[in-house]
């Protein structure tokens, strides 16, 4: 069995996006959250026979209960609190809980990329079904926006330096140092920072995402 896992954020103005308020305001950043993390499990949900057909999709969430959880995005997936601890800590926790329930290949994805389509999920299941150990989607602000494994592999989230330019590298010296197989996805950019709003103007999922405000199309790309 097979299981994709959205790590995402109840969208409570003020606690979602909190980088992004700079620049969107509290609301206007949950705002964001709120469309990124909605076009995303649509997307997936949608995408169905792309991903195998068989594919299990939970929403492990912070912030929030599970009962707004089902009220913002519905019924039907599978809802679970994150708990508490640094990022590292809360994704050893989701794969520790889907391998110990007879999940043979599982994958983490967050909601911060606008351009994470259906067939880059496809395509870190069939690696991992080839035989890769790990398979890590990187950012290009050196973090990763995806990873898949075959097994749990506590390691890969101790003594990282989560929310820094350094995560893939650590993660992927880490790997090495065990002589963990390992592969790479398409690099993608998030949307963090004030200065990546520009990447909603340019998604190809830019109407999905519905969140075009004359300010941001107009940001300098640079």
């Amino acid at each position: 069995m097979e299981l994709l896992i959205i790590f995402t954020r109840y969208p409570e103005p003020g606690k979602a996006k909190t980088r992004l308020i700079p620049a969107l305001g509290a609301v206007g950043a949950a705002r964001l959250h709120r469309r990124l993390t909605e076009s995303m499990l649509q997307r997936l949900l949608a995408a169905e026979w792309e991903l195998g057909g068989s594919l299990l999709i939970e929403v492990w969430f912070a912030g929030g209960n599970e009962e707004l959880m089902r009220q913002w995005l519905g019924d039907d997936v599978v809802y679970r609190s994150q708990g508490e601890g640094d990022l590292g800590e809360r994704m050893a926790r989701a794969f520790a809980a889907a391998f110990a329930a007879g999940m043979e290949r599982v994958a983490i994805i967050g909601t911060d990329c606008p351009d994470l389509a259906p067939e880059i999920i496809a395509e870190l299941f069939q690696r991992l079904r080839g035989g890769s150990l790990v398979v890590l989607g990187p950012a290009v602000d050196g973090g990763y926006y995806a990873i898949g494994l075959r097994r749990f592999l506590p390691e890969l989230f101790q003594g990282i330096s989560w929310s820094t330019d350094k995560v893939l590298q650590q993660t992927l010296d880490k790997a090495n140092i065990l002589c963990y197989d390992w592969q790479l996805l398409p690099e993608l950019g998030d949307i963090d920072r004030p200065s990546d709003l520009w990447r909603l103007a340019v998604s190809p999922f830019r109407e999905e995402i519905g969140f075009l405000e004359p300010r941001i199309s107009e940001l300098d790309q640079d």
